[in-house]
């Protein structure tokens, strides 16, 4: 049997695996009328071609969605929730964010793309284990982070940043570049180079821990366990992150007296 539609201003509103919604009271002034998944499904899927209605609904389980719901239980997305359904593909397409990255962005209530410059972009593709990111010459990386030679090289002698070689030169990715400017920031205190050895050595322990957990699936041949590895390692370099912050604000506060 054909499944009857409604439609809303030339978008349909009834489409695969949810039932429309009924007459809105006091809808005929508003300009757009709620939409269902289905709906949203479809206008999507102009821009996104693995749009799915449960790939919808995977986003709103993992609590980066929150559409109205009618008595009956069914989904209806405002204009809003589509713009911020559309930010989210674009975050995850894009600039390859995981959902934990995704979720703090929309915390700031501003997904309308005015925030997101190539600058913020290259800053979060540094912090993602997964993001492809691009590569700087030693000039573009000084120009880049403001910085002098000097900085640079003593970086380099205490294992701060370990460039890559290519064609016989030193070249560098966006991640050592974050790491300069939050060395240049320290320097700015009086911390030295060497000091900052104390971060390369814990990095490196918490990297093999992390390594012994899903060092296996990360040598699977299997593209999948591969990908969920790869998301683990970002869900887990996260956790120890917010873990080392908590540690080291309880150690400051009880310098501090507290």
């Amino acid at each position: 049997m054909a499944v009857a539609t409604t439609r809303d201003e030339g978008n349909t509103v009834r489409a695969d695996g949810e039932r429309p919604a009924g007459p809105d009271s006091g809808s005929a002034s508003r300009p757009r009328k709620a939409l269902t998944i289905g709906a949203v499904a479809k206008i999507l899927s102009q821009e996104f071609d693995d749009i799915s209605i449960s790939k919808i609904r995977y986003l709103e389980d993992q609590k980066l969605l929150s559409p109205r719901r009618t008595q009956g239980g069914y989904r209806l997305y405002s204009q809003t929730d589509v713009e911020r359904l559309r930010a989210i593909l674009r975050m995850q397409r894009d600039e390859f964010l995981p959902l934990r990255v995704i979720r703090q962005e929309l915390a700031t209530g501003d997904f309308t793309g005015s925030r997101r410059g190539s600058e913020a972009a290259a800053t979060r593709r540094a912090a993602s284990v997964e993001a492809p990111v691009s590569m700087l010459s030693p000039e573009e990386l000084l120009d880049q982070a403001g910085v002098s030679e000097g900085l640079l090289r003593e970086l380099q002698e205490f294992g701060i940043v370990q460039p890559d070689r290519r064609d016989g030169r030193s070249v560098y990715d966006e991640t050592d570049l974050e790491i300069v400017r939050a060395a240049a920031e320290l320097s700015r205190f009086g911390v030295a180079g060497r000091n900052l050895r104390v971060f390369v050595s814990s990095a490196d322990r918490e990297a093999a821990l992390l390594q012994q957990l899903v060092g296996p699936a990360l040598r699977s041949r299997s593209q999948a366990r591969r990908k969920e590895a790869i998301e683990n390692l970002e869900s887990l370099a996260a956790v120890c992150g917010h873990l080392k912050h908590l540690l080291l604000v309880r150690d400051l506060r009880r310098l501090k007296g507290n």
